[in-house]
């Protein structure tokens, strides 16, 4: 072999400059640096020699950050469990509760590898296997737990660079919200209360179809709903109490609701006669399988636990009430906001009547 058919080298050192390197085809330069056996090769992304020599330093105060310790070797749940520990004292419960879902997910396909072993290619494999199968919602609340993990890790000298820094958020459409019809709700209420007669079915069906009542008489969220004890409920006030159980409220405020008159009459009809102070209203956490029978029975859309506080939204509104106060019922701080955004529209039925009422 002659020594021009030799293959040149890829990559040239630069000079005297330590650990710089320039790829012979594209000219960008490169560093190499090499530390506790470990070898850290990175693109400067330049041809400008100046600014890849102000890149490599800065590069190299970066990799003196990184601790040489068997930490870096735990896994990304050991970390991850440090990082949320971090968090118990400013997040809500449920926020922990969360992140602690979002970090068993991510681990099921990370499969207990070092934290210093994952590489951007690990996060973009985990997330074409991922976001198909999960709403954007889900994978923009599991990604953001991924990225606060590695950079956790960034500030604790554990890893280099953030290996899913370059993923972006999934962009949440606003979709149309299902709200039943007051017809609508009566009829599924009926057909959940429908049993095959045997009791632990009577039951089954009493208990679903009062949960349900519950949610569209109060405008409670599920949890909400379900943590209500007849402790709270004050009949000689016409009020209730909303505490959200040992999580809280989503944002961890108490708040007392009148009753309406509906609301009311459920629970003076549904209360035992030896019912705790302690005992729930409804002794149930969910009436899901319940509501997607009664839909699909009914050909109804498929309505949620969430379509009902909808509901009572938009007959509040619809009859008068006040948005501010409407907000304050649902447990909503921001004065009404929110609600005037989410609910603003109404139904188009409304709609055209309230514009009957304008005139010149």
């Amino acid at each position: 072999m002659t020594e021009s058919s030799k293959t040149k080298p890829v990559f040239r050192k630069v000079g005297k400059t330590q650990n710089l390197y320039r790829h012979a085809k594209s000219g960008t330069y490169y560093s190499l640096i090499k530390r506790s056996g470990k070898q850290f090769r990175r693109s400067l992304k330049t041809t400008d020699l100046q600014l890849a020599k102000n890149r490599l330093a800065d590069l190299h105060r970066d990799i003196s950050r990184l601790k040489n310790t068997e930490d870096a070797k735990l896994s990304f749940e050991s970390i991850a469990m440090r990082w949320l520990q971090t968090k118990k004292n400013v997040n809500k419960p449920s926020s922990i509760v969360r992140r602690k879902s979002c970090i068993k997910n991510l681990d099921s396909f990370l499969g207990g590898r070092a934290i210093n072993k994952i590489q951007p290619h690990h996060c973009e494999e985990w997330d074409a296997w991922r976001s198909p199968g999960v709403s954007a919602q889900t994978r923009n609340h599991e990604l953001s737990t991924l990225k606060s993990v590695f950079n956790y890790a960034v500030d604790h000298g554990l890893i280099l660079n953030n290996p899913a820094s370059t993923l972006k958020r999934s962009r949440i459409t606003q979709h149309e919200k299902l709200i039943p019809t007051r017809e609508q709700f009566h009829e599924i209420i009926r057909v959940i209360r429908e049993s095959d007669g045997r009791p632990d079915s009577q039951a089954k069906a009493k208990n679903g179809a009062d949960f349900v009542e519950v949610l569209a008489y109060s405008g409670c969220r599920k949890k909400e709903a379900s943590s209500i004890l007849w402790r709270d409920v004050n009949f000689g006030g016409n009020q209730f109490l909303v505490t959200g159980g040992v999580t809280g409220t989503k944002n961890q405020r108490h708040r007392t609701v009148p009753m309406i008159s509906q609301m009311r009459e459920l629970l003076e009809r549904i209360k035992p006669e030896d019912a705790s102070p302690n005992d729930r209203i409804v002794p149930i956490d969910s009436a899901k399988k319940a509501l997607e029978t009664a839909c699909r029975r009914l050909n109804y859309p498929r309505y949620t636990h969430h379509s009902f506080r909808h509901l009572f939204a938009t007959q509040s509104i619809e009859n008068g009430v006040d948005i501010p106060t409407v907000a304050k019922w649902m447990g909503h701080v921001d004065g009404g906001a929110l609600l005037m955004k989410t609910y603003g529209h109404l139904r188009d039925e409304h709609s055209r009547e309230m514009a009957g009422k304008v005139s010149f």
